[in-house]
């Protein structure tokens, strides 16, 4: 690590502070802004304490479309705890990883042409070495990757992800790190960073033919990279077969609306939705969240491009992915658009995006205007950045006062072996350590069978689990509310000011089947 790696920890630092100042300020404790976060760590706690992957302890289940992430964070667990802080911290790590391997991504695609490969280091040291380094065009070379650094850090998706408790720094991480193996042409380290970025967010897939394309096509270079990823994937393949009956987790069974692995398990829609509708509407989706991360990105990146296709294939190819992400979410495996959840499934490509970007401003970063460049751009990041501390900062509040806080109560208030249905299993479940049953099916696959028939299914298999408790948004399921024979309202938590939760109201309900109820009706499996 030189200087410029310890400006940028100073620049991690001070958005660390920013957005933990706002965490405080109005959630007045630490938390994560999303439910699902709670569902990782739920896992990795299980993990940690020798109870295999499962939620219900005994019952293993493919319920993580990271399980990288739920690994790694198992492996904190066992040592440090199931503390938030760890989380946190693995976050930040990550970050602050990403934007040191973006610097020298950056520096890399801004050094003159020459007919040796790009010198590189190994993409899991991030000191250069100090052979076969380029001196000419050195200052334009450091400009860009500074700028690339700060930039990473400075993007509203990454900052978030950074303390969110989600895969969103580990993904990043490992697809930055493999864009740069790959232009140094260490094709295994490529291929074994892209096997395992695939396994901390799936969508990382798409790059992987960009990849195979960029340069001639040979057979040893398609087994090395085909044959590195699918030996990564097999065992979650396996393990999601033998667990959920399907070659996808549960979760993504459970989400996908349509597309082709929508079409696989057996959803069906129109072709024009399919193949016009959509991908024109994600695509759309995709321009206005990379805004968001920087004003200046929608209209720097194909800028960027043009300037990438003078430097040749090699690295022309894999940055079209770009172009190529929202359009195959909407063909392959749509659920919500790329920005939905602050990116959540799309932010693993902002590191790429951002490099492009500040490559085609390479030709202004020389020494007289770099400081000019950069200050401007971190200005304008600003404008992104405080109003994602803001965003951060309220769904922290909303998941601690609804979810935290009904995990807590059900602690207190319900029996310990208490069976709960509910629509939301992550901090709940966390906290209390109940048995759950998952309406949404992302951990009880059984479910999703009866998901296909609505409200209707969902109680016929309720009638057939006989939870105790049933804890739900009533908006998301008001005919189950509405069954004042079946589920009596014993508590309910409501937010003011919601922006991040599934509705504004989270209601407790004792079902007719409560083992504590006054009046316990018959259940079939009793």
């Amino acid at each position: 690590m030189d200087r410029k790696d310890g400006l940028l920890a100073l620049a991690a630092l001070a958005v660390l502070i920013l957005f933990l100042a706002q965490e405080q300020r109005i959630a007045g404790a630490s938390g994560l802004p999303l439910d699902d976060a709670w569902i990782h760590l739920h896992f990795a706690r299980n993990l940690a304490e020798g109870a295999g992957f499962s939620y219900n302890p005994g019952h293993p289940v493919a319920g993580s479309t990271a399980p990288l992430w739920t690994l790694l964070l198992a492996a904190g667990f066992l040592v440090a705890g199931p503390a938030l802080w760890v989380v946190k911290s693995l976050g930040v790590v990550l970050t602050l990883a990403t934007a040191l391997v973006a610097r020298r991504l950056a520096r890399a695609l801004t050094r003159p042409p020459h007919p040796a490969p790009l010198e590189c280091p190994s993409p899991f040291l991030l000191s250069p070495p100090g052979r076969g380094r380029v001196r000419g065009g050195e200052g334009k070379g450091e400009g860009v990757g500074v700028l690339a650094g700060l930039a990473v850090l400075g993007s509203a998706g990454l900052a978030w992800g950074s303390l969110s408790g989600m895969e969103v720094p580990l993904a990043a991480f490992l697809v930055t790190a493999a864009l740069w193996a790959h232009v140094a042409a260490r094709e295994w380290a490529a291929a074994i960073l892209m096997g395992l970025a695939i396994l901390a967010r799936p969508e990382a897939l798409l790059l992987a033919p960009f990849l195979l394309f960029s340069r001639p096509l040979t057979s040893g270079r398609a087994v090395r990279l085909l044959g590195v990823v699918a030996l990564f994937l097999a065992p979650a393949v396996a393990f999601s077969l033998a667990t959920v009956g399907a070659p996808v987790p549960a979760t993504a069974a459970a989400k996908v609306q349509g597309g082709l692995l929508g079409f696989l398990l057996g959803a069906r829609e129109p072709w024009t939705l399919a193949l016009v509708a959509r991908p024109w509407r994600f695509l759309a989706d995709w321009t206005g969240f990379l805004w968001t991360q920087h004003p200046l990105l929608p209209f720097l990146v194909p800028v960027g491009l043009l300037s990438l296709a003078r430097q040749g294939r090699a690295v022309l190819v894999p940055a079209l992915v770009l172009v190529a992400h929202p359009i195959g979410m909407a063909l392959l495996a749509p659920y919500r658009g790329p920005s939905f959840q602050e990116g959540r499934y799309s932010t693993h490509l902002v590191p790429l995006a951002v490099v492009v970007a500040v490559v085609g401003l390479s030709g202004l970063l020389r020494e007289r205007r770099r400081r000019w460049v950069i200050g401007g751009w971190l200005c304008l990041a600003l404008v992104a950045l405080w109003p994602g501390s803001l965003r951060y900062a309220w769904a922290v509040q909303n998941i601690n006062a609804m979810q935290v806080h009904l995990g807590e109560w059900v602690t207190r208030n319900l029996p310990a072996d208490a069976r709960l249905a509910l629509n939301d299993v992550g901090a709940i479940a966390f906290i209390s350590r109940r048995e759950v049953v998952d309406l949404m099916g992302l951990v009880t696959p059984e479910i999703l069978a009866y998901r296909r028939a609505g409200e209707t299914g969902v109680l016929r298999y309720l009638e057939q689990a006989c939870p105790d408790y049933l804890i739900i948004f009533p908006a998301w399921f008001p005919r189950l509310a509405a069954l004042s024979d079946r589920f009596s309202p014993v508590y309910r938590v409501g937010l003011p000011h919601n922006t991040v939760a599934g509705a504004a109201e989270m209601v407790v309900f004792e079902t007719a089947w409560s083992r504590w109820g006054r009046s316990r009706a018959p259940c079939p499996k009793t």
